[in-house]
């Protein structure tokens, strides 16, 4: 898609018209328009800041409906800005500048502040970034029309975040180091197309908080899940650390990525926003229409169904559209090529509770922008019903937290069943084979930036969060994980080696099973993060990539993997995989009983797709007899991740 159809579609919303406004309507009427959504306020001014901080108030006039609306001479691309309401109601206080809910640049990192409390009676403004009102790209870059457009069967997802994986990269420029402009170095998108990556997906870069329990605990909010601009890039990864220059970079990034054939998907935001719960600060929505923009118990609290505090009311049309807006902002901007929503049962949470037929996702499935977009959902929160694995519609995708389970337990002997197994290998159509859904309907993983990276999992038998100053209270406490002997790391043979092994047999089985597969940046260099399952908090040398360490051998063994999975289309399939499609051998050639798939002694099994043959043996050594070539010759080895039995996974031909 083109530049002409953006102009065209940006004039038909909200976030559009504004930039509409400052683009075409100040230049022949000689003023933008603006808009704000604050139904219960008493007055609400838009303020201008000129270069020395000097502040000029608007008084907007209220219409018919829930805005409040004026007409200003001034308000021209590059101005700072912000909003203050009065009204009734402690969320009301003209003393806290608030953040533009549809800004689109935020001019610098926002940290938490006691001014931007409620309670506190002094002006917030000398602490709150101001917005920035964007001028429409003329850089002659095109990140939406050279997108790679990669089939769901084609794509390998890398997850990472822009910060960890240059800040230590040798072989980036130091100044460049942790930013946007990093994400588009040779080096980098070598190391990506080396291990097949076709996605890179970044954990979130819409503009967030260091939120108040972190800052007192003198960290960072590192992954960035407290989101405050829902249309604005965080600043802090621009290298000047400004919203402008992050615009810059992020859209000359995701052009070389594109022009290198991998997609850029976005870990997006829209379950809650970084004010939290009523103790939390006053920086935007809270500040013009609290009761409009986050959902309510019947006793009038805040609904915490993600854990943070609050709820995003996205059944109410205005909060819609301005997701809606949001995510058509990143794909015409940017050329983003699709999202994965954290928390997203929350987006389909109606009413009566969650359905695949809520009105978000009907929004999305008509969006002229949206509709052929990646869409991922992260298919649970902690609300009523939240967990829904299996239950969004076409054609979304969906993390499978059952995946990552499985392929866990069966590898690092603590339970599972070869069942178990076999119904993941195939796609997990027992979750998602329904409703004309694909076998790339499943999100497979076995680690994210949430939990222990690969190396992690098998150096560590419990969590190591100490540094996050909570006790080792925080994070996962169920990792399925293994440390084979000695906690943390160790220079003895046998378990340096039982590791090892362990590590490759998981990534095989990832790269081996149906659905998409998507692997965290540095499980290919044997990334740790010392036992810290729960890194949200640590913006330093725990969670940046060790690239001076890198397991050169892992990378290539990575490499060759991806190289194998788009070498047999078998590994690749459209359509689940049922019956006489499907044949299930024992080690000893034989086809495996109904009893043996919950039998725990049972531990080698072979799958045949057709004239493909894959092994899995998770436990010791077996007499390994291969059932009959489909063709009558004999099978030839493609791959093997050790060179003997045990505990490995191999592939014929």
């Amino acid at each position: 898609m083109g530049k002409a159809p953006y102009n065209r579609y940006d004039r038909s919303s909200k976030l559009g018209w504004f930039r509409a406004a400052v683009s075409r309507t100040f230049e022949r009427f000689g003023f933008m328009r603006v808009e704000v959504w604050a139904p219960q306020a008493e007055q609400v001014w838009f303020c201008l800041f000129d270069e020395s901080g000097e502040e000029t108030r608007h008084e907007l006039d209220r219409c018919e409906g829930e805005y409040w609306v004026g007409n200003i001479a001034e308000a021209i691309p590059g101005r700072r800005y912000g909003l203050r309401a009065s009204g009734e109601g402690s969320v009301f206080n003209p003393q806290k500048l608030l953040i533009d809910p549809w800004a689109q640049l935020i001019e610098s990192t926002l940290t938490w502040n006691p001014l931007m409390a409620g309670d506190n009676a002094e002006d917030s403004a000398k602490v709150v970034p101001k917005g920035i009102i964007m001028a429409p790209a003329d850089d002659g870059l095109d990140p939406v029309s050279n997108r790679p457009q990669h089939a769901w069967e084609d794509t390998v997802i890398v997850e990472a975040h822009v910060k960890g994986l240059t800040q230590n990269h040798p072989d980036v420029a130091p100044e460049l180091r942790g930013s946007y402009a990093a994400l588009a170095q040779p080096a980098v998108i070598e190391h990506l197309k080396t291990i097949g990556a076709t996605a890179l997906e970044l954990l979130p870069v819409q503009t967030f908080i260091d939120d108040q329990h972190v800052v007192a605990r003198g960290l960072v909010n590192y992954w960035g899940y407290q989101p405050i601009g829902f249309s604005a890039l965080e600043p802090r990864y621009a290298t000047d650390h400004t919203g402008e220059r992050a615009d810059a970079e992020f859209r000359q990034a995701v052009h070389t990525l594109h022009e290198n054939g991998i997609e850029v998907l976005l870990d997006v935001v829209f379950n809650h926003s970084g004010e939290g719960d009523n103790h939390g600060p006053i920086l935007s929505m809270r500040g013009l229409n609290d009761v409009g923009y986050y959902v309510r118990n019947e006793d009038c609290s805040y609904a915490n169904d993600t854990g943070t505090g609050n709820t995003l009311s996205v059944r109410t049309p205005d909060v819609m559209r301005l997701v809606l807006d949001s995510l058509r902002h990143f794909a015409l901007r940017y050329g983003v090529d699709g999202f994965r929503f954290d928390l997203a049962t929350t987006l389909g949470r109606t009413s009566t509770g969650f359905s695949s037929q809520a009105a978000f996702f009907q929004a999305v499935a008509q969006d002229p922008v949206l509709r052929d977009l990646k869409m991922i959902a992260e298919p649970w929160d902690i609300g009523l019903g939240g967990y829904q694995v299996g239950s969004f519609p076409y054609p979304w995708r969906e993390w499978n937290d059952q995946y990552r389970d499985t392929v866990r337990r069966i590898w690092l002997g603590n339970d599972g069943t070869m069942g178990q197994l076999a119904s993941v290998l195939l796609g997990s159509a027992n979750i998602f084979d329904h409703d004309g859904r694909p076998a790339t309907t499943s999100i497979n993983f076995i680690t994210a930036h949430d939990g222990f990276t690969a190396h992690d999992l098998v150096s560590y038998s419990q969590k190591h969060n100490e540094a996050n100053g909570e006790n080792n209270q925080d994070g996962h406490n169920g990792n399925h994980s293994n440390n084979f002997g000695v906690e943390g790391p160790t220079d003895v043979p046998e378990i340096t080696a039982a590791r090892s092994r362990r590590v490759r047999a998981m990534l095989a089985t990832l790269m081996f099973s149906q659905g998409v597969p998507m692997l965290l940046v540095g499980d290919e260099m044997g990334n740790t993060q010392h036992g810290n399952n729960n890194a949200y908090c640590q913006d330093n040398e725990k969670t940046w990539l060790d690239w001076a360490s890198a397991d050169a051998d892992l990378t290539a063994f990575v490499a060759e993997l991806t190289k194998v999975r788009r070498r047999f289309a078998p590994l690749r399939q459209k359509s689940f995989i049922h019956g006489e499609h499907a044949q299930w051998w024992r080690a000893d050639g034989q086809p495996v009983e109904e009893f043996q798939w919950n039998d725990p002694a049972f531990r080698c099994v072979q799958l045949q797709l057709d004239d493909l043959l894959l092994v899995f043996n998770t436990g010791e050594g077996h007499e390994l007899t291969l059932p009959p070539h489909p063709h009558g010759r004999d099978w030839k080895e493609e791959f093997a991740t050790d060179l003997y039995l045990p505990h490995s996974v191999r592939l014929y031909s």
